[in-house]
């Protein structure tokens, strides 16, 4: 049964893959995580500097220890002594040579949805880095816009402000509460309909796995 369900996910993949390719994105298909973070390694030569959005699925693919190697040169936002300094290496990371993220969620007809605290990720995907990669889990597939923005509202959202234990309602109530705090995990929305990039490109590699949030 297990093997059914992973098939038919499958073929809900490629469909979203020959959607992706109509609009002039890359995408890839991978059949698990080990093989996900394969392809991402394959993807960047050597010698690439490297920027990163917030991202659970970067850290369950265990990237950015590769990232760190002396075979790249990563903007480690991860890494720095205190805010202004990660904030400083983010700007920094808007040039890179490669922007690796995730995305909240891709509807059937190709857009990529994501909503931000700091507007690092979603500056990132629009312009700067030359080119960009998106790793997405089976999870975050959803049939349309709305059910993508309830997807994060409902789901993310709260998930991601526990997860960074930001001060806001949706961390003690688990929904969203549309609030104004200064800590808003969902302050900038942005829709991705193409994955066209100045002398660059979007990879949209989508795992046939639950991955991240």
């Amino acid at each position: 049964m297990k093997e059914i369900k992973k098939n038919i996910r499958k073929s809900q993949i490629l469909e979203l893959i020959d959607t992706l390719s109509k609009k002039n994105y890359i995408p890839i298909y991978a059949d698990n995580i080990v093989e996900a973070r394969n392809l991402v390694l394959k993807l960047i030569p050597q010698g690439s500097s490297i920027a990163l959005g917030g991202s659970v699925t970067i850290n369950e693919l265990n990237l950015i220890g590769s990232f760190r190697s002396d075979n790249y040169r990563l903007f480690d936002r991860y890494n720095q002594p205190d805010w202004p300094s990660t904030v400083e290496c983010m700007r920094q990371g808007l040039l890179a040579d490669y922007f690796v993220t995730s995305t909240n969620a891709i509807t059937k007809n190709g857009e990529l949805i994501q909503m931000d605290s700091g507007g690092n990720r979603v500056a990132s995907l629009l312009y700067g880095p030359k080119n960009a990669i998106v790793i997405c889990g089976i999870n975050k597939l959803v049939d349309t816009y709305q059910d993508g923005l309830n997807r994060i509202q409902e789901f993310v959202g709260p998930l991601n402000s526990k997860r960074i234990n930001h001060k806001t309602p949706c961390n003690i109530s688990g929904k969203c509460e549309n609030c104004n705090t200064k800590q808003r995990i969902c302050n900038f929305t942005t829709i991705v309909k193409s994955g066209e990039r100045v002398d660059g490109k979007t990879f949209v590699v989508i795992i046939n796995e639950e991955v991240g949030y």
